[in-house]
């Protein structure tokens, strides 16, 4: 079978059940089958495929119909112009999450060095996305998942960032090491009875873990705000990303916390994704 009717076809299936990316995830899961990139299949549409590679193709194609993340089947993820690998165990880097690294290095791009801690890491993006930007800083991300950790080990590694982040598996309640200039993190943040109202992609896949911020959907998050008040320097910067509708209770957490609200940045849906804030003493 050639590369076009393989797509048209995978593409029909997807379409069947809804997927409305069913035609670019067509395509980059033939693009997956026979290893190569999309311009290829694009450049040469006419081309035979091994029935070794339609068999894989037709693999992944079930996985996408039954809502697997396109990511998990992949295995990769583009955040900030770069390649995650990721797997079931960590989050799929989303594009609100590069508010946070946008913010950081807009406001730090002329420091000299910086010291930052990613509490809730995940697969390091965004830590491993401001590394890249800022290049003479240093990093440790924490996560209270030793999967996540791994992954974001590959990451450290696959970006060359070796010298200058480390990832240690350890929850937030137990990590008392250092003193930062900047923190940054994206806790769960979703009300537990809200979980199951979530896509399928999203509830039957990722890791409730990371997605679980509790009754209130605030657990997570209040815990991180009092521990980072505690870790960071004194007019240190703490990013955090927040849920839809949390922007008022958040700001007064930080501001009982003795912390002093710089800004809170929206995403591209105008919902408040992103406070800034900053400790005062």
């Amino acid at each position: 079978m050639i590369i076009n009717n393989l797509i048209k076809q995978g593409s029909k299936i997807l379409k069947k059940q809804n997927i409305n990316s069913h035609q670019i995830d067509a395509e980059l899961l033939l693009s997956k089958a026979i290893k190569k990139d999309r311009v290829f299949l694009l450049t040469n549409d006419q081309s035979r495929v091994s029935s070794k590679e339609i068999l894989d193709y037709l693999n992944f194609i079930y996985r996408r119909k039954q809502h697997e993340p396109l990511s998990y089947i992949t295995k990769k993820k583009e955040f900030w112009s770069l390649d995650f690998n990721v797997s079931h165990n960590v989050l799929i880097p989303r594009p609100e999450s590069e508010i946070i690294v946008e913010q950081v290095v807009k406001r730090f791009k002329n420091k000299s060095s910086l010291k930052i801690l990613d509490i809730g890491t995940g697969t390091g993006c965004v830590l491993l996305s401001i590394l890249k930007e800022l290049k003479n800083s240093y990093g440790i991300g924490i996560d209270k998942s030793f999967k996540a950790i791994n992954i974001a080990k590959k990451n450290l590694i696959k970006l060359n960032l070796l010298q200058r982040a480390k990832f240690i598996h350890r929850d937030v309640d137990n990590f008392n090491f250092g003193n930062y200039d900047v923190v940054v993190s994206n806790p769960p943040y979703i009300c537990s009875h809200r979980i199951n109202n979530l896509s399928e992609d999203i509830r039957g896949f990722e890791p409730r873990m990371a997605l679980d911020g509790g009754s209130s959907g605030l657990e997570v998050i209040s815990k991180v705000i009092t521990k980072v008040r505690k870790l960071l320097k004194t007019r240190g910067y703490f990013f955090i990303e927040i849920g839809n509708n949390q922007s008022r209770m958040v700001s007064n957490m930080l501001i009982k916390n003795e912390f002093r609200l710089v800004k809170k940045i929206f995403d591209y849906k105008k919902i408040i994704r992103c406070i800034i804030s900053t400790k005062i003493i």
